[in-house]
């Protein structure tokens, strides 16, 4: 198997991951306040992956501290405007808003980078934006959460495309470790900002939350992403992670959290179909040489 395939496959399995993150989180966050469950979730990620290997420091320099740095930037900002946007929207403009750096990826990879981007991409683009507002059930509607979820899309591309772009020339482990410590930075300040400081989490179903999207949808999953984007160009990294909407809702069905509709399973289906249309018969297994451009 080709490293680009091996690649995408291990994107599948991060999508799959957020996706049954978000169905533990939904509750969760009902009974503790956000940036504390995201600041748990980012420190608890940090931690574990400094016991694993706690040598890591000695591959941090000055180049990969920066890199680092930026990319938890733009993915630390990413999930405070989707928090701040998910408080003035509704579930499903989030969810849409958010998903469209499945679009704004290979757009802003283009105008920083001058990446072009393939026509078969292309097409996968549009058709997982089309699946994406289907998945909105058309809702429209235009004001400062959809502005700040705008601003959370633009930070995931860049996010993107900044792995693309740098994820090749660091060791893996320790560019995720800088990242994720950002993260959890930027949602502290979020928790004593929003939340009123420090919250411990109230029961053992928060705890069980918190822990899983620590160790496999944030310290695993990034790990993987980061190492994955070596080997993938942005648009098709982005369309497989997209695809975290639909194992969201494919699990909350699964275990009767949520019933689906006409509209999530027609949407659910084109946007898988979009993934296919990118990833069926592709044959390139040669690192990307650009350094582009979310979750």
């Amino acid at each position: 198997m080709g490293r680009s395939r091996l690649a995408a496959l291990a994107l599948i399995t991060v999508a799959i991951s957020w996706g049954a993150g978000f169905v533990l989180m939904e509750p969760a966050i009902e009974k503790h306040p956000t940036f504390n469950f995201l600041a748990f979730r980012f420190t608890i990620a940090v931690l574990v992956m400094i016991a694993i290997r706690p040598k890591l420091f000695r591959s941090i320099d000055k180049t990969l501290l920066i890199h680092g740095s930026l990319l938890g930037l733009a993915l630390g900002g990413g999930y405070v405007t989707q928090t701040i946007g998910l408080l003035f929207s509704t579930a499903a403009l989030t969810g849409f808003f958010t998903g469209l750096y499945v679009a704004l990826t290979p757009i802003l990879a283009w105008v920083f980078l001058r990446q072009k981007i393939s026509k078969k991409a292309l097409v996968g683009v549009i058709v997982a934006t089309i699946g994406l507002g289907i998945l909105s059930a058309g809702s429209v509607a235009f004001g400062w959460g959809e502005i700040s979820l705008i601003a959370c899309a633009v930070l995931f591309a860049l996010h993107i495309i900044g792995l693309g772009l740098w994820s090749s020339k660091h060791d893996s482990f320790a560019l995720t470790v800088v990242q994720l410590a950002v993260c959890a930075v930027i949602s502290w300040i979020g928790a004593f900002a929003f939340d009123g400081g420090v919250q411990l989490p109230p029961d053992a179903e928060v705890w069980f939350a918190i822990i899983f999207t620590a160790i496999l949808a944030t310290a695993v999953a990034f790990l993987v992403q980061t190492w994955a984007q070596g080997f993938l160009e942005p648009s098709r990294v982005a369309i497989i992670l997209t695809s975290e909407v639909v194992w969201a809702a494919a699990i909350a069905y699964g275990i009767g959290q949520e019933q689906p509709t006409f509209l999530s399973l027609l949407g659910g289906s084109v946007m898988i179909t979009a993934m296919l249309l990118v990833e069926w018969g592709s044959k390139n297994k040669e690192l990307v040489p650009l350094e582009p451009m979310a979750h």
